[in-house]
């Protein structure tokens, strides 16, 4: 199964490495910022950050479109953060599956990623239990998985 694996640079890339173990056997890409870090990727489309470029943003969607639309992957996964927005609002017009994992870190208070994911993730995962409330029915805890 092809997979596209969508995370920003920091912390959300060590989140991600840390489930590598689940997309094993898988053909898998990157989306994701440049970086020094992201530049080690096997696989990987990598983009200027539009935190702090905000105008880029307008490339990167037809840009994501037109990746989607090559790769056909049959699932989009992300830990966050802001740039799995517009890819999972893509991926959702285009029929493809998406799960969102929360970070690790927010145990009480929800991301704004995850706020705005959340109505067409099709699997949404918290990795705290007090998150479940916070978000919905349709959250989903079983247990830490990083």
């Amino acid at each position: 199964m092809k997979i596209c694996l969508v995370c920003s640079h920091g912390g959300h890339l060590t989140e991600m490495l840390e489930l590598s173990e689940a997309f094993q056997g898988h053909d898998t890409f990157f989306v994701t910022y440049k970086s020094d870090r992201t530049a080690r990727l096997k696989r990987s489309y990598r983009f200027a950050n539009f935190t702090k470029d905000r105008l880029s943003l307008f490339s990167f969607v037809p840009r994501v479109l037109t990746i989607l639309l090559k790769e056909r992957p049959k699932v989009v996964v992300s830990t966050g953060a802001e740039l799995a927005v517009p890819v999972f609002y893509l991926a959702k017009l285009l029929g493809i599956k998406t799960i969102f994992v929360e970070s690790c870190c927010r145990v009480v208070h929800p991301s704004l990623t995850g706020r705005l994911v959340y109505p067409v993730a099709d699997v949404f995962l918290v990795q705290w239990p007090s998150l479940v409330r916070s978000y919905g029915p349709r959250a989903r805890y079983a247990g830490s998985l990083l």
